[in-house]
């Protein structure tokens, strides 16, 4: 059986993984993951009920915090765009 990762965000710090599987019971949670204390996390759910759990619980009050819930996106690759100081001229520093 295939199944969906979900992100839920906007949770208060004080969510524990365990209130997160209860949350998510109704959708046959398989894995729950919290990341750190970001206010965030991703629980895992068979593909053919993701799209009831978001219906279900996007928007949804939990500990006086209105949930985020939806398809978890793959990362995108962070690209290097910050500025680089000292490349190709000589002295290595800041030019002003």
């Amino acid at each position: 059986m295939a199944s969906k990762s979900l992100y839920v965000g906007n949770l208060s710090y004080s969510t524990s993984e365990s209130a997160l599987r209860e949350l998510f019971a109704e959708y046959a949670a398989t894995e729950v993951r919290l990341i750190g204390d970001k206010g965030f996390g991703f629980v895992d759910v068979p593909e053919e009920k993701a799209a009831d759990a978001i219906a279900a619980l996007n928007g949804r009050e939990v500990d006086g915090r209105a949930l985020t819930v939806n398809e978890a996106r793959p990362r995108s690759e962070r690209g290097g765009g910050g500025r680089r100081f000292g490349g190709g001229h000589s002295g290595g520093g800041r030019r002003w």
